[in-house]
């Protein structure tokens, strides 16, 4: 089953970069550039698990990556397309490694398991 949800979550990747093909006139440099951006969300746990792991959720939320893209396109803000699709991106590619969103016992502790070294 584990490996069945990485395949999904590479389509959905391999669906970001269609759509951010179709949808963007941006540089593929670009895309790549700023595929690991969301992970400066880590940041929040210096305030603590409770507050990184919301700070990092809203970040890797799917819901948060799409109403993104939605609003940028409804209002035609070329920035917030492509804001929404590297947000959508980056959550598919961190659930193919097996990075889920976060519980506020700890970075390690995911919606997907444990992550790291006491695996």
């Amino acid at each position: 089953m584990k490996n069945l949800l990485k395949l999904e979550e590479a389509t959905l990747f391999l669906l970001a970069m269609l759509m951010f093909r179709q949808q963007t006139d941006y540089a593929w440099w670009l895309f790549a550039a700023c595929l690991l951006l969301p992970d400066l969300s880590m940041i929040g746990y210096a305030a603590g698990p409770k507050t990184g792991a919301y700070v990092y959720n809203f970040f890797h939320h799917k819901g948060v990556a799409l109403l993104t893209y939605f609003i940028g396109t409804y209002f035609i803000l070329d920035w917030l397309v492509f804001t929404g699709i590297i947000l959508f991106a980056h959550s598919s590619m961190d659930r193919v490694f097996g990075y889920g969103l976060k519980f506020i016992t700890g970075f390690s502790d995911t919606h997907l398991g444990k992550i790291g070294k006491q695996q």
